[in-house]
Order: C-alpha cells, then structure tokens, then sequence
C-alpha cells in the first residue's frame, strides 16, 4: 500500500456533510447594511417628531421583527422543494412579533396601517422576485430601500399619532441617499463596472431632492444630507480603480463615514434648539 493511500477512506465508510442547525437555533439576517438602513431611517423620523415614547420603542422593535421575518421566510422560498422546520419556526415567531405589536400600534394610530400595507405589498413583491430569481434586479432593489426606509414616517407617526407632507419628504430622502448604493456597490463587479447608471441616478436623485425641497416637503437645510452621497459618489468616481480593488473593511468605512455625517446633518436640521423638556 503506498502512503497516498493510507487516509483514503474505505469504500464503507461514509463522508458525513456539516449539519443544519437545529430548529431551535436563533436566525439573524446577514444583511447587516440594512440594519444600518432600518435604524438610521427610524432615527430621522424620531427627530422629525422631536419626541421618543413607548410606543416609538415598540414601533421600533416592530420594525426589526419584521425585517428579520423577511430572512427565514425568502430562504424558504429558495428552497421550496422542501420545508425547512427552522426556516417556519423564526420566521413565523417574528411574523408573530411585528403583527401583534403593529395591531396594538394601529389601534392607538389607524394612519399606520398605510405604512404596513405598503411594506406588505413591497414584501410580496420581494417573495416573487426571490421566486423568479430577479431579487438582484435594481428595480426589486429600488424597492426594497424604499420599504425599510418607511421606518422614517412609522417612528413619526407612532410618536405623533398623523403623518405629514413633511414626513414624506424625509422618507425620499432617506431611501434616494441609501439607495445610492445599489449603483457604487455594482462599480465593484466585473459586469456592472459601468458608471454611467449611477450618474444618470444620482442626477435624477438631485433633482428630486430639490423639487421637494421647493414645494417644502424638506426643511430648509435638511437636503443638505443628500450632498453627502453626492460627494462620496464623486469621490468613487475619481478614485475608481481603488474603490474596484481596495478591501471590502475599506469600503465598509467609507460607507460608515457617509452614514455618520448624513445622520448628523440630517438629525441636527430637524431638532429643535432645545428638546423640549418633561412638564
């Protein structure tokens, strides 16, 4: 026997695949850039409303159910052919979750069930996307950065019990800045590299911006937020060779500095001077 054979397996012996894990095992969506998206949105429209309740908490908290609950249920679809029992189990516990807490919201502010139909209908569409295999389309994409960007007008509206022309403003806002990603992400991809899309958004994006900045849908320097994409746009533009090359963890830090100074600008420009205080 020669020594290449030494740890060759005998015929009988069977190669065990890893495991899935068991049902009982917690489930997270991976998409950690969401997460971003969902919180930073949500903090926008709390600092709109210039309030945080009770119920902007349990408003929040039925927002990440509900996007946990998108994680498990889309893997199912993937793998139709067969039931996954941990796929169900989460994704009905967080179902669960976000509908028992949304009802109880709803009760209190009727306005939010057109938040949730929206998000169900974008959730639907989402699930035959997946089916068909188009949920990289920029469309689908499109439509899923406006759906968690609703965040902005539930914690408006859970705190202020209406939602105004403001409210909308800040949620174009918020889903034309994330959604800029869609275009400098596929800069990094041998087949999406071109960068003409990407200029032919961000130029329709900028002129949205100002149309609603001028009918007041925007408070005077809250669209200044916007110029931040369009400088970290510009600045992949320049640097394109680096951005197609240099490390993700590099990218990751741009994203997060962008991210940073939106919020800041944004948040500082719907705050009032002073936060009203407790009578």
């Amino acid at each position: 026997m020669t020594t290449s054979n030494v740890n060759a397996p005998s015929p009988t012996t069977s190669v065990r695949s890893p495991q899935a894990p068991a049902w009982y095992h917690p489930m997270f969506s991976p998409e950690h850039g969401v997460y971003v998206v969902l919180l930073v949105s949500f903090l926008t429209g709390a600092a709109a409303a210039q309030h945080w309740t009770l119920a902007t908490t349990l408003a929040l908290v039925c927002a990440f159910a509900g996007f946990q609950a998108e994680h498990p249920l889309v893997l199912q679809i993937k793998q139709r052919r067969s039931w996954k029992p941990r796929f169900l189990v989460w994704g009905g516990l967080y179902t669960s979750i976000a509908l028992s807490l949304g009802g109880y919201l709803a009760l209190q502010v009727p306005i939010l069930l057109w938040l949730y139909l929206g998000a169900i209908a974008t959730f639907l569409i989402d699930a035959i996307a997946v089916f068909y295999r188009q949920q990289k389309s920029i469309a689908n994409e499109l439509l899923t950065f406006a759906a968690v960007c609703l965040a902005a007008p539930l914690a408006y509206a859970v705190t202020l019990g209406t939602l105004t022309f403001d409210v909308f403003g800040l949620w174009l806002l918020n889903t034309l800045f994330f959604s800029s990603a869609i275009f400098t992400v596929k800069l990094r991809k041998t087949k999406t590299k071109s960068w003409i899309p990407g200029v032919i958004y961000h130029a329709i994006a900028s002129i949205v911006i100002l149309v609603i900045w001028s009918i007041s849908w925007l408070r005077s320097f809250t669209p200044l937020a916007f110029g931040i994409v369009l400088l970290k746009f510009g600045f992949i533009l320049l640097r394109q060779e680096w951005y197609q090359t240099t490390q993700i963890k590099n990218v990751a830090v741009l994203e997060t500095l962008s991210v940073l100074a939106f919020l800041g600008i944004a948040a500082i420009s719907l705050l009032p001077a002073h936060l009203p205080t407790a009578a």
